[in-house]
């Protein structure tokens, strides 16, 4: 075992009333693409823009095709070792509130129960004008009855998945593809995510950082915090006096913050640390 989850172990002792911030690094072994490399940039294009979306027809056709080839992925993951170890963690009173920047929900199928969702769920559906929310997997069934003609036409056979339910999808042409409107009101569905460019619910934010006023430390988990809407909780800690750990491979935006950090691949630092904090292996799930 590497010297270094027995000082992560002692570090979770010392802050027994601990707050987790998880990235999608503790997504990857659950076969869910990441966002960035080891050095935190770029691995695949930018994600859809939140003014691009509610602003431009063409740009939200193109969003609703990727992900209707995307979502099946997506719906079909399950929790790897990262979300059992977390949740055997809380279990044994070792966590007391998880925030997650992933939008997946496998920290919920994991059996976690103090779980934020930072960003929101990719699983529902919102729509803009009335509010009215919708289970994702309707969304898609109403996607392929009005586009079946387009699908027999357009749909490639081999398609590499993205991120937060995208598929990277070139040289289509979109244009006759129809996007469904609100059944409730006609009005513009998004998916119930942030998506860049937009901000996380205020109310949502405050409920971390009072949580965070409560705890005596901060972990965080497969994330880079290349995105403020995570690094502010660590810069929050930081500036409140508390201790941050990380468990990331590669690079973190708040590396020279951090009292202790665990370059390793998430689910399996999680894991042993499970194993160390509470003498049992973590969970598998069958992928």
């Amino acid at each position: 075992m590497p010297a270094d989850i027995p000082a992560l172990a002692e570090f979770i002792r010392r802050h027994p009333r601990l707050l987790v911030l998880t990235g999608a690094g503790c997504s990857t072994e659950s076969g869910i693409p990441d966002y960035r490399d080891l050095q935190g940039r770029w691995k695949r294009p930018a994600p859809m823009n939140f003014q691009a979306f509610v602003g431009d027809v063409a740009a939200r056709r193109r969003y609703w095709v990727r992900s209707m080839i995307g979502w099946p992925r997506i719906a079909a993951s399950r929790p790897g070792p990262a979300h059992a170890a977390l949740a055997q963690l809380e279990a044994a009173g070792h966590v007391r509130l998880l925030v997650t920047q992933n939008v997946d929900g496998l920290h919920d199928a994991a059996g976690s129960r103090r779980v934020i969702d930072l960003h929101g769920r990719l699983d529902g559906v919102r729509c803009l004008s009335c509010q009215a929310r919708w289970p994702r997997q309707r969304m898609q069934q109403m996607l392929r009855a009005a586009n079946d003609d387009w699908l027999r036409a357009h749909l490639p056979q081999d398609v590499a998945t993205a991120p937060d339910g995208d598929a990277l999808v070139q040289e289509l042409d979109f244009s006759g593809f129809e996007v469904p409107a609100c059944p409730a009101c006609a009005g513009v569905l998004k998916p119930d995510v942030v998506f860049f460019g937009e901000n996380v619910p205020r109310e949502r934010v405050q409920t971390v950082l009072q949580a965070l006023e409560r705890a005596d430390a901060l972990l965080v988990a497969g994330s880079s915090l290349m995105v403020y809407s995570g690094l502010r909780f660590v810069r929050a800690a930081v500036q409140a006096g508390k201790p941050v750990a990380a468990v990331n491979l590669g690079c973190t935006r708040a590396d020279a913050s951090l009292a202790l950090k665990v370059e390793q691949p998430v689910g399996t630092a999680l894991s042993e640390l499970a194993h160390v904090l509470t003498g049992a292996a973590a969970l598998r799930f069958p992928l």
